[in-house]
C-alpha cells in the first residue's frame, strides 16, 4: 500500500455488514427451496444483476420473486422485508473513520445495489444516524442501479476513475468479492480484499493510512 491519494469504497460487508445466509433463510421461508443458488456472494439469478443495473422495475422484480416461489398472492411488503433481510447494520465507529480519511484522501463509493436496498439503506441512515445519505462521508457515491453499470464489470471502474482524474496506481480499491478485485487490478488500481473477522477500522490502523 504505497503513495494512496485516493480510496474507492465497497458499502456490502465493508461499511455496512450484510449476511447472505439470513437473505437466503429469508428467500426460503418465502417458499424458493433452491435459496442458496437463488442468491448468493458469487452467483445469484439473473433477475439479480438486472435490477442492480436498473433494467428492471421493483414491480417486475417482485413478479419475478412470486413466479420462482409460485406464490402469486406474496405481497410487496413481504418481497421486500425478505430481500431486506440481508443488512446487519453499520458497526460503530465506522461513520467517524470515513470523515477522518476524508480529510486525507479522495474517498468514493462504489455499490452494487438496488432501488430496494437504496431505499432501505437511507431510511436506517435517517433512523439510526440522522443524516440523510452517505454523501456527506465521500467525495462522491457511485450505485449501479442508477449508472447502468455493476462490478465487475470494467466500465463502472473506468467511469470512477475518468470523471474523477483519478491515477489508477494512487488509488485504492476496498471490496469483499475476489471478482471485483481482479477487475479492479487489471486496470492498476490498488485493492485490498475484506475478510471477517478483518474490519476497516483495523485495516487502516495496521496499515498506518489513517
Amino acid at each position: 500500500m504505497q503513495n494512496i491519494k485516493n480510496i474507492i469504497f465497497d458499502y456490502g460487508n465493508v461499511i455496512f455488514n450484510i449476511d447472505f445466509t439470513k437473505v437466503q433463510q429469508a428467500w426460503k421461508n418465502l417458499g424458493i427451496n433452491n435459496a442458496d443458488e437463488f442468491y448468493g456472494h458469487r452467483q445469484q439469478d439473473p433477475v439479480f444483476n438486472l435490477l442492480e443495473r436498473g433494467e428492471i422495475t421493483n414491480a417486475a422484480f417482485r413478479d419475478r420473486i412470486r413466479e420462482l416461489a409460485r406464490k402469486p398472492d406474496l405481497t410487496d411488503q413481504q418481497i421486500d422485508d425478505a430481500w431486506n433481510a440481508i443488512f446487519v447494520g453499520i458497526p460503530a465507529g465506522n461513520h467517524e473513520l470515513l470523515l477522518k480519511l476524508k480529510t486525507k484522501y479522495r474517498t468514493f463509493l462504489l455499490s452494487n445495489i438496488n432501488a430496494i436496498h437504496y431505499d432501505y439503506v437511507h431510511e436506517y441512515l435517517k433512523s439510526e444516524f440522522g443524516i440523510p445519505n452517505n454523501d456527506q462521508l465521500f467525495e462522491k457515491t457511485y450505485y449501479s442501479h442508477l449508472t447502468g453499470k455493476r462490478k465487475p464489470e470494467a466500465a463502472i471502474f473506468e467511469q470512477v476513475l475518468n470523471e474523477n482524474n483519478l491515477i489508477p496506481a494512487e488509488t485504492l480499491f476496498i471490496d469483499d468479492s475476489p471478482q471485483h478485485l481482479e477487475t479492479a487490478k487489471q486496470l492498476g488500481i490498488q485493492t485490498f480484499l475484506m475478510t471477517a473477522p478483518d474490519t476497516i477500522q483495523k485495516f487502516f490502523a495496521r496499515e498506518k493510512l489513517v
